[in-house]
């Protein structure tokens, strides 16, 4: 009897293991499927990404027999009023035409003269405002193309028919030709890194909005970290515990939790329809993402401050220290590390908000960069979500290409903080 209990004690222990042991592997399945889910979200994603946006780091340039001619450009001498008024697209409808001879039809010029892009002629103008000595002389220079023609030459990898659009067959027999003959072909982009926004794909660029985000994180920085500081030292290390310091404290926790439109809401009622603030500027946009924050830094600021072992409060006071001495020499170094971590962690979050900037007014199309916190600016986020919105094919390559910039920078950002977390940790 006793063996017969045994035996099946045994066999239900060893029913009870298989049971545990399956559970256990059926557990482990689905963390390492979670696991593999979520890399292969991330790397569609950066793929998909990457793909598109990558064309916009290359543009095509045509090469052209460009004559100053001071008939045709209006000017006797070089400078700058002279300049302003030189008519440097006639300069290159003609080079167009001499390269083209049998192009003489009124709508076959003007599909002619669409082959370059309309920014060429400020390129001329530097070139010559630069070089005075060219005016009456000639020279080959590389200029921008149209969008359409510039999307068409990077469709051709694909297939040899490329992305036709608005291109027509005469206009592709053209570009087949100057492909074939090695005056046109694709060039490192400088543009997309050198200038503002613009109507024109091949004319825009991230400048503008790069140095827009960076006004507004200054002065995000430069508020919310020494208030942000302040509030945890005095949170931890002076208030006293009661139902007042509980209430602020269970609100600062609740408010990293708002959605960051609502900071727009209030920096749009308070900012700009109170104070009159200039709409659409870095100052008014880091106050904005100063309120929204504040509540991260406070928070890792006083978990810094709580992982400070009290031994060290205590021998400081032991010695004399003064409550102040025992804060500001002994307690606050030892936390700054975790403290700027949580700081860079909050800039990060910031610099990727576009919500609450779009309430103060930073869509606007901004063309010129921004020298103050106080010039008409967007940032990148904004910059992304105008060229998604924008009908030409040619804005989905930059609208790519801008996301790569901005991810690119919370990479730096979030490893900084990795890594001078490493660096500054202290083990207690």
């Amino acid at each position: 009897m006793t063996d017969l209990t045994q035996a099946q004690v045994r066999e239900r222990i060893e029913k009870s293991l298989a049971s545990r042991h399956r559970k256990e592997k059926l557990f482990r399945g689905l963390g390492i499927g979670s696991i593999a889910f979520g890399v292969l979200a991330v790397l569609i994603l950066f793929t998909d990404i990457i793909s598109k946006g990558s064309g916009a780091f290359v543009q095509t340039a045509i090469q052209l027999e460009v004559h100053y001619d001071e008939q045709v450009l209006g000017i006797d001498k070089v400078d700058d009023e002279s300049l302003t008024w030189a008519n440097f697209t006639g300069v290159i409808r003609q080079s167009l035409r001499e390269r083209f001879p049998t192009v003489t039809g009124r709508s076959d010029k003007r599909e002619l003269y669409s082959l370059v892009s309309s920014g060429a002629p400020f390129t001329l103008r530097d070139r010559l405002a630069a070089n005075p000595e060219l005016l009456g002389k000639s020279e080959k220079v590389w200029l921008s193309v149209d969008d359409d023609v510039d999307t068409f030459v990077k469709s051709l990898k694909d297939s040899k028919e490329g992305f036709r659009g608005r291109t027509s067959d005469q206009k592709a027999g053209w570009i087949e030709q100057l492909l074939d003959s090695g005056e046109l072909k694709k060039r490192f982009n400088t543009i997309f890194f050198t200038n503002g926004d613009s109507r024109e794909p091949e004319q825009a660029g991230i400048r503008a909005a790069l140095m827009g985000s960076l006004f507004t994180l200054l002065v995000t920085l430069a508020l919310s970290f020494p208030i942000g500081v302040a509030a945890a030292i005095y949170l931890e290390e002076y208030a006293p515990k009661n139902r007042w310091t509980d209430l602020i404290e269970v609100n600062i926790n609740n408010l990293a939790a708002v959605p960051s439109i609502v900071f727009g809401l209030l920096g749009l009622a308070i900012f700009i329809n109170f104070f009159e603030l200039p709409r659409s500027a870095p100052l008014v946009g880091g106050l904005v993402l100063t309120l929204m924050t504040l509540p991260t830094i406070i928070i890792s600021s006083r978990a810094a401050l709580k992982a400070v072992p009290p031994s060290i409060r205590e021998a400081a006071m032991g010695m004399g220290a003064s409550r102040m001495q025992v804060v500001f020499h002994h307690v606050l170094p030892l936390a700054m590390p975790g403290m700027l971590t949580g700081a860079i962690i909050g800039m990060a979050q910031a610099l990727g908000e576009t919500a609450p900037l779009l309430m103060i007014g930073m869509v606007a199309f901004i063309v010129d960069v921004p020298a103050g916190v106080t010039d008409p600016a967007t940032v990148l986020p904004v910059q992304i979500f105008l060229w998604a919105d924008s009908p030409e094919r040619a804005f989905v390559e930059r609208t790519s290409a801008a996301i790569m910039v901005l991810l690119s920078v919370l990479i730096v950002m979030n490893t900084s903080a990795v890594l001078l977390r490493k660096k500054l940790e202290r083990r207690w």
